[in-house]
């Protein structure tokens, strides 16, 4: 979404024509109401309706006047200290504000003040005095100032836990609705295909299927809390070539459909997901912002939807700018309205209809998607007013003791124990720990990019965080009370200063035992290791922390590694020879008291792998999702592609064990079902939470197809000796694939079914044959392998 709608026809007199309309009659549907309000609109205030002004995206680094902070793709280039004055921005009516609440530090009665100032300014400058939605980011929580610090969604993949992350998302979504937002900017439903992307930080992961159940769940938290969410991004912009940001992604339509898109159309069909953004990237040379096929033919023809298509900031601009696909930012506009984008800045565009030279009927299409959501949120409504929207806001604490609760559990489920190693649980005889690295003790460093205190407030360096965000050394010294925990940084997470190796060195040398805690410091556009903007070339560890591990590891004093970042780093130099070994992504404000847990045995680690853990830092992308010459090493290439930990993966302070499965049927016809059963024991001393997981491989297809795929899980949590029966049931549906001929099919043969505790952990294995014809299926296939637990 864009900053600004300027319109270059004379300013009307700001007559407001809201009262007594027939529009505002709550007892007619809102279909009804749109129509007649769409009826009295200019074309001038239609095209209002899919513009939105951000007041505030001129912001300035607080060390250097004259440089912009982007927290959006060359923002610089857009600033808006030369817009006009909202009230003008406003004449004509306005679909959108943008992030009154995200772009500077304000208090929630501050933020409050401002919305119900904007408000006015857009209700009394127009006509008919329609009020705008509200939106701001939330892939983090609410991205505003002293509002809960969730961990990232690659941290919420780690728990497999969709009941966990619809609740988180419910309590995000009824803090940004108490101070009067309608609309949220997220979920991420990006696949994660090439680990060095910068964005890995913000996805769930690299199968679709966690993916798609993981943020349908988000979609249903949040629009239960009435804000509206926003998939994003469609689609393929994490397959950019080299990981690189908003580079172009080369990929064929069959993996689009098979591995990028089906988040997405599980959010809209399980759902109802109220507004999609287009990605940044061109798929094959054509930009998604001008891609009718993916925005009009797929989005809203095949699969329904019937919500808001928001451009990503100044995207459809990029068009003009480095897509190079448009004359100019008018030109630009045809393209994306007519594409199927309904909320941009459409420069010109009522006097290119006026011409001819593209439809009214696209920007009546846009208009009434804008002013539905509207009505559906009593922004049409006669007795609507600003400070009833934030009336809410004074008794709303958004780092209330609930939230942090919220966040402790979300970050204490996605801790991966990766090796507990000979150290693990910590030993209660320790007499001094040393804690050393570049994440013990910055708070920054546990999380992600989109949280408020890494994207707006390095700008404000005076006011700290904004909430209490412990750090790593604060929690293991409440953690171990009769332990000496001293402390060393040893060096930054970038950069190459190497001054501070021999502190860090002495001091794990004179402990019992050494925590080393490294990984990233998440960022903007270059100004982190992690984050939008800041790819990898490879997966080392940034800067010199690969070398400050292995003199770590070279004074004889046992050292358990945490790593804490936004993407997997390569780990094969560090297996074997640390004392533990442990995997956070970025866990946000909680983060810090959930790792100290883990690692004295205190919270029984559940976390599972969204994403592989590598051996080597090269040789990428190596997901796990590959087909045979992709994923296995049989001797025809150098490089080996075997992760050092693979999807799924996790440990555990005990055991378990899988096995009796019973599959009900072994020959099923095409538009058939069968039953894939285990049972799942707790071998172990403790209570643990074991994540069972069915995959399935088509053993001859007729295009080359994944030698596992993810097709169901479950959390099972057993006290120790128990015995639970874990049930997947398998529609044919959920073997579909898209074939030559690029419709998707069910085809007859047969397929490996398997189970167990990762994607190369299967100990349960049986075989399923599908008979009878080709199937063709569509968009209400079955998108969900269903589970018990008894």
């Amino acid at each position: 979404m864009t900053t600004s709608n300027p319109n270059p026809n004379p300013t009307p007199t700001p007559t407001t024509e809201r009262a007594g309309q027939a529009w505002q009659d709550t007892t007619l549907p809102y279909a009804t109401r749109v129509d007649l309000l769409l009826a009295q609109m200019t074309v001038e205030e239609k095209v209002g309706q899919l513009g939105s002004r951000w007041i505030g995206n001129d912001m300035r680094d607080a060390g250097n006047a004259d440089a912009p902070a982007d927290v959006a793709p060359m923002q610089k280039v857009f600033a808006g200290a030369g817009a006009p004055p909202l009230e003008e921005s406003s004449r004509y009516g306005l679909g959108h504000l943008t992030r009154v609440y995200g772009s500077r530090p304000v208090t929630v009665a501050e933020g409050a003040a401002e919305l119900v100032r904007q408000q006015r300014a857009v209700v009394g400058a127009s006509r008919l005095g329609v009020p705008a939605l509200v939106h701001e980011e939330c892939l983090t929580g609410f991205a505003t100032f002293g509002a809960t610090v969730y961990p990232t969604p690659l941290a919420w993949a780690a728990t497999f836990d969709p009941e966990l992350v619809q609740r988180m998302a419910t309590a995000v979504g009824r803090d940004m609705a108490a101070v009067g937002v309608h609309q949220g900017l997220s979920p991420v439903l990006d696949v994660v295909r090439d680990y060095r992307w910068g964005r890995v930080e913000e996805t769930m992961g690299e199968d679709p299927y966690l993916v798609a159940m993981l943020g349908a769940a988000y979609v249903r938290g949040m629009q239960n809390a009435g804000v509206i969410a926003t998939l994003k991004h469609f689609a393929g912009y994490p397959a950019a070539r080299a990981g690189r940001n908003h580079a172009p992604v080369s990929m064929g339509r069959r993996e689009l459909m098979d591995v990028v898109l089906p988040p997405f159309e599980a959010a809209v069909a399980l759902a109802a997901a109220g507004s999609v953004m287009n990605s940044y990237s061109d798929v094959d040379g054509v930009p998604a912002a001008a891609d009718p096929w993916l925005l009009t033919d797929l989005l809203r023809g095949r699969w329904g939807f019937t919500g808001t298509v928001v451009s990503d900031y100044w995207a459809v601009a990029f068009l003009v700018l480095t897509q190079h696909v448009a004359a100019d930012f008018g030109d630009a506009a045809v393209q994306a309205l007519t594409a199927g984008i309904d909320v941009e800045l459409f420069a010109g565009l009522a006097e290119r209809v006026r011409r001819g030279e593209v439809p009214e009927t696209a920007v009546d299409r846009a208009a009434r998607a804008v002013l539905l959501q509207k009505a559906r949120l009593g922004l049409l409504d006669p007795d609507w007013t600003p400070e009833a929207s934030v009336a809410a806001a004074s008794t709303t604490d958004l780092d209330a003791p609930a939230n942090r609760a919220l966040a402790r559990e979300m970050a204490e489920r996605s801790v991966i124990l990766l090796d507990a190693g000979s150290a693990l649980p910590l030993v209660p005889q320790l007499r001094t720990v040393a804690v050393v690295g570049p994440c013990a003790a910055d708070p920054h460093t546990f999380m992600g990019c989109y949280a408020f205190p890494n994207h707006v407030l390095p700008r404000y360096p005076e006011l700290g965080p904004g909430v209490e965000v412990p750090t790593a050394v604060d929690a293991l010294r409440a953690e171990l009370p009769g332990v000496e925990v001293t402390y060393a940084q040893g060096c930054a997470v970038l950069g190459d200063d190497r001054s501070g190796f021999p502190a860090a060195v002495a001091a794990a040398r004179d402990a019992d035992l050494c925590v080393a805690l490294v990984g990233d410091l998440a960022g903007l556009f270059g100004r982190g290791s992690s984050g939008e903007g800041c790819d990898a070339l490879d997966l080392r560890l940034p800067g010199v922390q690969a070398e400050l591990l292995a003199e770590l590891l070279g004074t004889g004093t046992p050292v358990v590694v945490v790593v804490v970042s936004g993407r997997p780093y390569a780990l094969g130099d560090v297996a074997g020879r640390a004392a533990g070994l442990v995997q956070a992504f970025l866990p946000g404000e909680e983060g810090a008291a959930a790792i100290a847990g883990v690692l004295s045995g205190r919270i029984q680690p559940s976390g599972r792998l969204p994403v592989q853990i590598p051996k080597l830092s090269g040789g990428q992308p190596g997901t796990y999702l590959q087909p045979a010459l992709g994923a296995d090493n049989i001797g025809i290439s150098t490089v080996d592609p075997t992760p050092l930990f693979p999807f799924g993966y996790g440990g555990s302070y005990t055991t378990f064990a899988l096995d009796a499965l019973h599959i009900s049927d072994t020959e099923i016809p095409t538009d058939g079902e069968f039953t894939v059963s285990v049972r799942v024991r707790n071998t172990g001393p403790r209570a643990g939470t074991e994540v069972v997981q069915l995959y399935l491989h088509d053993v001859v297809a007729q295009v080359t197809r994944p030698v596992r795929q993810l097709t169901g899980f479950a959390r099972v949590h057993l006290e120790p000796g128990a015995t639970a029966r874990v049930r997947f049931r398998v529609h044919a549906d959920r073997t579909a694939f898209t074939g030559r001929d690029l419709r998707r099919v069910v085809e007859p043969g047969e397929l490996d079914v398997l189970v167990g505790r990762s994607a190369a952990d299967l100990p349960c294995h049986g075989r399923v044959r599908l008979t009878g014809p080709l199937r063709l299926v569509g968009h209400d296939r079955r998108l969900v392998t269903p589970v018990e637990v008894s």
